[in-house]
């Protein structure tokens, strides 16, 4: 067997698993083809003995291909999801396929909420919540770090599900709380920090903040209230991506933002977000008071 067919049969056992991630990606039959298709003419120009895991190798290029495709028809605003091939049948690809998505995921209204998400967003929540693909992995491809990468599949994920808020908590109570849990860290209240934190609460700082000094993960809510306690002095309290949240800046530019994840009326996450690739991305609004 020539080097050449080793590799075109090597291709042929992923070209189920890279016509289902673009179809998933594009929600087009026509363009899944497409792209599946120039994945193979990239393959086959480049050194396959330089390529360690041909199937993340794959999935990597049909990643990249797909994010081009979705920015290329941003530009063409005619397209409608009704343009759209129909989706997939349970024929159309192997089980092990079908395993690895939710059943849904081909809907017309999956489809319709992938086309409100900009190309980027689009590509890491696929990737990432339909395939598993690190972010890490996703980072590279959208030309961000792995960070910037999980908050673009975070907020898409909000947008999929229909519900940005977390559940348990609606808009007005979240603000109340992070208020009153600024103003007990500023204030040193240890006893009311205590009582605005779940049990098991978890912080969570990514590697710029860490760089500044801090933890890169504090358990329990005692934990964390002894981090905050007589802090978050010049934290506002500031809308991040729509939720309330708070945000430290320096000389009126972003360093520091913290996202708070809250449920039945106490704080179960908060993260410690500095990375450049984040704060340029997310979206930050005024509280109004």
């Amino acid at each position: 067997m020539s080097e050449h067919d080793w590799l075109a049969q090597r291709f042929e056992e992923n070209r189920e698993h890279l016509r289902v991630v673009a179809y998933r990606i594009l929600g087009s039959r026509v363009e899944a083809e497409d792209a599946v298709q120039e994945a193979w003419i990239r393959l086959s120009r480049s050194d396959a003995d330089a390529i360690d895991n041909l199937g993340g190798w794959l999935t990597t290029v049909v990643g990249r291909i797909c994010l081009d495709m979705l920015r290329t028809r941003r530009g063409r605003p005619e397209q409608t999801v009704g343009d759209h091939s129909p989706a997939l049948t349970d024929d159309d690809v192997p089980d092990p396929e079908l395993e690895a998505v939710q059943a849904d995921s081909v809907g017309l209204a999956l489809l319709v909420v992938l086309e409100t998400l900009t190309p980027a967003e689009r590509l890491s929540f696929v990737l990432h919540d339909m395939f598993a693909v690190p972010y890490d992995d996703i980072a590279p491809i959208v030309g961000k770090s792995p960070e910037a990468a999980r908050q673009l599949a975070s907020r898409a994920r909000r947008r999929v599900q229909g519900r940005p808020e977390p559940a348990g908590a609606d808009a007005s109570r979240q603000k109340e709380i992070v208020e009153a849990f600024l103003a007990a860290s500023r204030g040193g209240d240890f006893d009311a920090l205590l009582a605005l934190l779940d049990p098991e609460v978890v912080l969570r700082a990514d590697e710029t903040v860490v760089a500044r000094g801090a933890g890169a993960m504090v358990r329990g809510a005692a934990a964390v209230a002894e981090t905050f306690s007589g802090r978050a002095q010049a934290a506002v309290l500031t809308l991040v991506d729509g939720k309330a949240g708070a945000v430290w800046r320096l000389r009126g530019e972003p360093v520091v933002v913290f996202s708070f994840t809250v449920a039945d009326g106490r704080i179960t996450g908060i993260e410690l977000l500095g990375n450049p690739d984040y704060l340029r991305d997310v979206d930050l609004a005024p509280a109004n008071g």
